[in-house]
């Protein structure tokens, strides 16, 4: 029994190769067995088919065991105690070799590249070809778990409204759903890619509008300097944000499963192409990530501003102003979720909190604020405390 495993990363995820109990073994020491799938090395006959060398290699590689892993920071973390990978010749993906699976000690690593199987440049394309179908299909997976939890937070309104701009999807979702149906059942290629082929304009359409829509929300509260106003309007964003954030789910959900299927066809009927597929895909996925982070940072951005407004009334509007930071919180709480399936890394922001009624006693832009609220020679009662306003703009405590 060999004591050794092989690594492959494209960067999203690894594959772990070798016999069964080494690879299990590996990554059971690493706390991730249980997360690791199936990788299916058979399909790599496609790749293969060209000259007699080759047909020795596909022989060797279906006598190896394989499992993917998607990386994820904690699963990074996990690994990164091993040591680190090399560059191959094929874009993108890195190897390593581990002498003992036994223990996550120092990859053994040769400047030239150890004699292996997965070295070959053929192997580690088409590797790295399955690799990105599976970061897909796992993508797919988590987002439609993401997807039932932001529709416990819709309300009926807002829920009618998603199942009407996602009905325009529907003849998409049918055709690509029943293609994975019969994928994962080992279907032909060709005949999948006929079902679906024509539908990747009808998603990437809602999805932009729905973009521009998400976008948009930042502007609500743009305007806004009455707590009660931002009150109102927060919370009916919070609402909206999930709109939006559910409507882009189901749409790169629907995409994720497109792409399986486009992978699974271009590895039937042109596998010399699929290196060159596989990193246009992979670029595409960075590109839509960039456009989705680069929207919601801005939301966020704009939201927080908003808060801030309201932060500035705490003396005469602190319900208001903790309310509005509760629906700043989850807002960001929501757009941290849908980052996660995405791989974008989460924030490393702290919850937002109002300045406390006590300090904002004390915060003489705070006084000067709520003196302008209640005007001139007013007297106030706020929090049990009796305030004055003994000039435009001004509030002052009474002499005990």
């Amino acid at each position: 029994m060999s004591n050794q495993v092989e690594l492959v990363s494209d960067g999203e995820g690894v594959v772990v190769a070798g016999d069964r109990g080494s690879v299990e073994r590996f990554l059971d020491g690493a706390g991730l067995l249980e997360q690791a799938r199936e990788f299916a090395f058979g399909k790599l006959s496609g790749t293969l088919r060209a000259g007699s060398d080759l047909a020795e290699v596909a022989s060797g590689i279906a006598e190896q065991s394989a499992m993917y892993l998607k990386l994820t920071p904690e699963s990074a973390k996990a690994l990164k105690g091993g040591g680190g990978l090399m560059k191959t010749k094929t874009g993108g993906v890195s190897y390593a070799m581990l002498g003992d699976p036994g223990r996550i000690g120092k990859w053994l690593q040769v400047e030239d590249g150890p004699a292996s199987l997965l070295t070959n440049p053929a192997v580690l394309s088409g590797v790295a070809g399955l690799m990105s179908q599976l970061a897909q299909q796992v993508e797919a997976q988590e987002l439609k778990s993401l997807l039932l939890r932001i529709d416990a937070k819709l309300d009926d309104v807002r829920r009618d409204q998603r199942d009407e701009v996602l009905a325009k999807m529907d003849r998409a979702a049918a055709a690509i759903q029943e293609a994975m149906t019969i994928h994962d059942h080992g279907g032909d290629p060709k005949t999948l890619w006929t079902k679906v082929s024509g539908e990747s304009a009808t998603i990437l359409e809602v999805q932009n509008r729905a973009l521009l829509k998400l976008g948009a929300l930042s502007e609500k509260g743009q305007d806004l300097s009455r707590p009660g106003q931002i009150k109102k309007t927060m919370r009916e964003l919070e609402q909206e944000v999930g709109l939006q954030l559910s409507i882009l789910t189901r749409c790169f959900e629907l995409q994720d499963q497109f792409r399986v299927v486009e992978l699974d066809y271009v590895l039937a009927t042109a596998p010399e192409s699929l290196d060159g597929h596989r990193r246009g895909v992979s670029e595409a996925r960075e590109t839509r990530r960039a456009s989705v982070l680069e929207t919601t940072s801005r939301l966020m951005g704009e939201l927080t501003a908003t808060g801030g407004v309201a932060n500035e009334h705490v003396l005469l509007h602190a319900r208001a102003a903790n309310s509005v930071f509760g629906s700043l919180n989850r807002i960001g709480v929501s757009v941290d979720e849908f980052h996660a399936p995405l791989s974008i890394a989460p924030t490393t922001r702290a919850p937002l909190r109002a300045t406390p009624w006590r300090a904002a006693l004390r915060d003489s832009a705070q006084l000067k604020t709520a003196g302008t609220e209640v005007g001139q020679k007013a007297v106030v009662v706020v929090g049990g405390v009796a305030l004055i306003a003994v000039g435009k703009g001004q509030l002052s405590k009474p002499d005990a």
